[in-house]
């Protein structure tokens, strides 16, 4: 149940935390701490690097799931 929750809120947060973690090779529970930590200090402003990175890692699936399909 809680593996599921957790799939969820993975899923529907846009990834980041995960994949800047997988990318640069720490744990996404890690990244999140660090992130919630460095929102209170810098007031706010990593949102916004988090929306725009949000944002880019949208438009890549887009761009692939496109050139993934082939016309005939």
């Amino acid at each position: 149940m809680i593996k599921k929750l957790k799939h969820l809120l993975e899923r529907s947060a846009f990834g980041v935390c995960s994949y800047l973690g997988e990318k640069m090779g720490i744990a996404s529970t890690r990244v999140r701490v660090y992130f919630i930590y460095l929102s209170f200090v810098a007031m706010g402003s990593p949102v916004i690097f988090y929306l725009f990175v949000a944002f880019w890692l949208n438009v890549k699936r887009y761009i692939k799931q496109k050139s993934s399909v082939r016309w005939e």
